[in-house]
């Protein structure tokens, strides 16, 4: 049974035609010890199916270590969106529910090579000379993660020294222990800075630069 509805493939398809540039994605997984691998297995199918714009590769989180270590992937599923090159963003879990939209959007920004950010966010994330790991908590039901993510994802598209994730806090408990996760979105930098909610961009960035 297909994942998305006839109505949203619509509206998928819509979005596919639009893309200036292909895009890849890079779905890790595995066949045990995974309870989400095989939706995002299908999802991951199935928006590939929709354009030749969309190109899939898979491999597997065991045996596959070579891309493990390539992409730095330390957590299944994971899915990297990426254009010409491999820009930091990732997925860890399944992109459903509101983060369907995050992972269209970060289609988009890959394919037109355009992060959207305002030029005075685009001046201060010059200033950065550290590399800066984003880590953005959510669940599927929240609808003010999704611009946190994405914001997030847009740092990663503009800066070389940024590395940005979605991570599903319900599908990876320990981490939402580790980070006191308890209201989402909830932004880990670094390991140090964290905030919570969807913070205007340049709010965003000023945290990203307190690194």
């Amino acid at each position: 049974m297909p994942l998305l509805s006839e109505r949203i493939r619509v509206r998928v398809k819509e979005v596919f035609d639009t893309l200036p540039a292909p895009v890849k994605l890079t779905l890790f997984t595995q066949e045990f010890e995974c309870e989400t691998c095989a939706d995002a297995r299908q999802l991951v199918e199935e928006l590939s199916s929709l354009s030749n714009k969309v190109r899939l590769e898979i491999h597997d989180f065991v045996s596959d270590k070579d891309k493990v270590e390539k992409y730095k992937i330390d957590k299944i599923p994971a899915i990297v969106v990426e254009g010409e090159r491999d820009y930091g963003i990732r997925f860890y879990g399944l992109p459903g529910g509101y983060e369907f939209n995050s992972l269209l959007h970060a289609i988009k920004i890959v394919s037109s090579k355009d992060s959207g950010l305002s030029q005075d966010s685009r001046n201060m994330l010059k200033s950065l000379t550290k590399p800066v790991h984003i880590q953005v908590f959510v669940t599927l039901t929240c609808p003010y993660c999704p611009m946190a993510v994405e914001t997030a994802h847009k740092l990663a598209l503009e800066s070389d020294l940024i590395s940005a994730d979605m991570v599903d806090a319900t599908e990876f408990p320990h981490l939402a222990n580790k980070y006191q996760v308890f209201a989402v979105p909830k932004v880990i930098i670094n390991d140090k800075i964290s905030f919570e909610g969807a913070l205007p961009e340049l709010s965003f960035v000023r945290h990203v630069l307190k690194v």
